[in-house]
């Protein structure tokens, strides 16, 4: 039996990482037109943040639903979300022609962190996914006005890390990146022709000011999804740390991290009588 080496493994990932975007176009379009004709919707609203996935997503529900059919809504936070996001979120659905809302957050989230008894200012976490579910509340506000599914903007990476909030970003109807890593994503944002700043945006998830994915997450995406992709090829976590060049701990840290955050994935447990 021939033993995989570490160039064997980074070849093999990297490969498994491409994808066929013509094709993943086209069956991403199609589910999302399926699932709101299954629902008796018409049109889709996305959280439109002016970053990659959710430009994604909103290209393709446009290509799904038409352009009058699909809202963006962008929701700023005053004193943390840059004014340049809402700058590119205008700018993105200016290009799609789709409709677009600016719907500031500001008052919610304070009402919210000013009327928790035991709010704390260092409760860094907690307040901060308050924001998340209060965009939530928004999306689908105006999905039941306009009869339309809440398309969320959540990829691959994301939902096995769990990094999202529970009834937050990841409280939707559909989430058609939850199949591709997120340079998976950003291959297909290319062949969209999504903006090219947007492209290149560093991602955060705008939850307080200077914050961005990587940072928090500890780890680049490209090696992110070389784990998660060494992974899926069953490769053992040692081989799978040096193709993708980290330490074996941190692989070994993201697989207990996905069994950690399984629950975020699930429906409420209920018990068996």
């Amino acid at each position: 039996m021939t033993q995989t080496t570490e160039k064997d493994a980074t070849k093999l990932i990297k490969r498994s990482l491409k994808i066929n975007l013509p094709a993943v176009e086209r069956k991403l379009v199609a589910f999302i037109e399926q699932k709101i004709r299954e629902a008796g919707a018409e049109g889709a609203v996305v959280g439109l943040s002016g970053g990659l996935d959710s430009s994604v997503v909103a290209t393709l529900c446009k290509k799904a639903s038409g352009k009058s059919n699909v809202l963006g809504v962008c929701m700023p936070e005053a004193g943390v979300t840059n004014p340049r996001d809402v700058a590119d979120a205008h700018d993105v659905s200016n290009k799609l022609g789709i409709r677009f809302r600016v719907v500031d957050i500001t008052p919610a989230v304070l009402g919210i962190h000013q009327n928790l008894y035991d709010f704390r200012i260092g409760a860094r976490v907690p307040a901060a996914n308050v924001k998340p579910r209060v965009r939530m509340t928004i999306l689908y506000y105006y999905a039941n006005l306009l009869n339309s599914l809440v398309v969320g903007t959540c990829n691959r990476s994301e939902r096995r890390a769990g990094y999202f909030t529970k009834h937050g970003d990841g409280g939707v109807d559909l989430m058609p990146l939850g199949c591709l890593y997120k340079t998976q994503v950003r291959q297909l944002a290319a062949h969209l022709n999504v903006l090219k700043r947007v492209i290149e945006n560093v991602p955060s998830a705008g939850l307080w000011r200077g914050q961005t994915d990587e940072k928090e997450l500890g780890i680049s995406y490209e090696k992110l999804d070389m784990i998660y992709a060494g992974l899926d090829l069953g490769l053992e976590p040692d081989l799978i740390a040096d193709a993708a060049g980290v330490k074996i701990e941190d692989v070994n840290r993201f697989i207990e991290r996905e069994r950690r955050m399984a629950h975020k994935l699930s429906m409420p447990e209920i018990p068996k009588l």
